[in-house]
């Protein structure tokens, strides 16, 4: 069963229910009910129309559920409306759809939330870890957004920072290589900016094709994760890294900064310096000082600090992390290599066995006990 194909598409066939008055929640668990039959017949009869068949079959779950509803007389004309069977048209739904998830009876982090779990594939687990909250908490929330959204009409579409902002998660959990939706958010985003002419769009094209450049690079052949600085450079993709740069420099010259584009203009320094070595620091703290004016994140500031740390030195970077919650994810692996940066080799173990602990995917894991062995190796001599 290629469940690449059925995550493709689900955004397609759930936009089609939802044109055809089906409300949203009753609409996702009726193409959720067409994913489990997918994957119980297709692989003794594998249908001509995938999508086709999805739909068919998603749309006469989405009817037996209205039929058991007391609404009798909605529920025959949603009977008459049953689409034939034969091709669907192949039209892309999925950029759509991300735009009337963000609806606005919905906060602009529930939208979020809702078009991360029904559009972009991510787990309520996932999606928690990019929030920094409970699972269980995110849980509630995205219920609550499909009780909010259930029986509107979707005819008035989210805001383009709310989309944006979905994009940009998507693309981070796909880059993790835990969920491999980073083409993906890649593919949207060029629509979306063809679409709308925008700097903050353009900004967050920028940042993920800078991204998406060194990603060859990020793991050794036994699939090690390989640090920014131990990264070969000559794996690199320049073609990406180039028209990064030109749509980000055109963004830039609008004047209308925002996050996307200050995070893109970070990126786009690490990808210019010909080696590590060369990384021009003091500008790439410049541009996180802006980036902290604009958010207000944490996270952010929890970056800065190693930039600062490279730029001014060790317990700059120490000093600069003084002032932030030591529950931040990364937090600790952060301080452990600042500390091992600064000599105190007992120290950066401790950290760097703790941050493996509380790592969210297995590579970052084994990375970091491998950095812990490492100094304790070190040590040991």
């Amino acid at each position: 069963m290629d469940e690449a194909l059925l995550r493709s598409l689900t955004p397609g066939v759930l936009a089609v229910l939802v044109r055809r008055g089906a409300d949203f929640a009753a609409a996702e668990d009726a193409v959720q009910d067409a994913l489990v039959e997918a994957i119980r017949v297709w692989p003794a009869d594998p249908p001509r129309d995938p999508k086709g068949w999805l739909v068919t079959v998603a749309w006469r779950r989405f009817l037996d559920a209205t039929r058991a509803d007391a609404a009798r007389r909605r529920r025959e004309d949603l009977v008459d409306e049953e689409p034939p069977p034969g091709p669907v048209p192949a039209v892309d739904d999925t950029l759509q759809l991300y735009f009337l998830c963000a609806h606005p009876s919905l906060t602009p982090s529930s939208a979020v939330a809702l078009t991360l779990r029904a559009v972009g594939g991510l787990t309520t687990r996932q999606i928690a870890q990019a929030y920094l909250v409970p699972e269980a908490t995110m849980a509630q929330r995205i219920s609550r957004a499909k009780r909010t959204v259930s029986g509107v009409r979707f005819d008035q579409p989210g805001d383009v920072a709310t989309v944006l902002r979905v994009l940009y998660l998507v693309f981070n959990e796909g880059y993790s290589g835990d969920v491999d939706l980073a083409a993906e958010a890649i593919r949207l985003t060029r629509q979306l900016a063809a679409a709308i002419d925008h700097p903050e769009v353009a900004g967050l094209l920028a940042l993920m094709l800078l991204h998406h450049a060194r990603r060859a690079a990020r793991t050794a052949p036994d699939g090690a994760l390989v640090p920014l600085a131990e990264q070969d450079r000559g794996r690199w993709d320049t073609t990406l890294i180039a028209e990064g740069i030109e749509i980000l420099q055109a963004a830039l010259a609008r004047d209308r900064l925002g996050e996307f584009q200050a995070q893109a203009a970070i990126a786009a320094l690490h990808a210019d310096a010909p080696t590590a070595g060369e990384t021009d620091w003091v500008q790439i703290v410049e541009w996180y000082d802006e980036l902290a004016r604009l958010t207000d994140s944490p996270v952010v500031r929890l970056n800065r600090a190693v930039a600062v740390g490279e730029a001014d030195g060790p317990r700059a970077g120490l000093a600069a992390l003084a002032g932030l919650d030591d529950s931040l994810p990364r937090y600790a692996a952060v301080a452990a290599y600042l500390h091992e940066r600064d000599g105190d080799l007992a120290t950066a173990a401790r950290l760097y066995a703790e941050a493996a602990r509380m790592a969210p995917n297995l590579a970052e894991r084994d990375h970091l006990t491998r950095q812990a062995a490492r100094l304790n190796a070190r040590r040991g001599r």
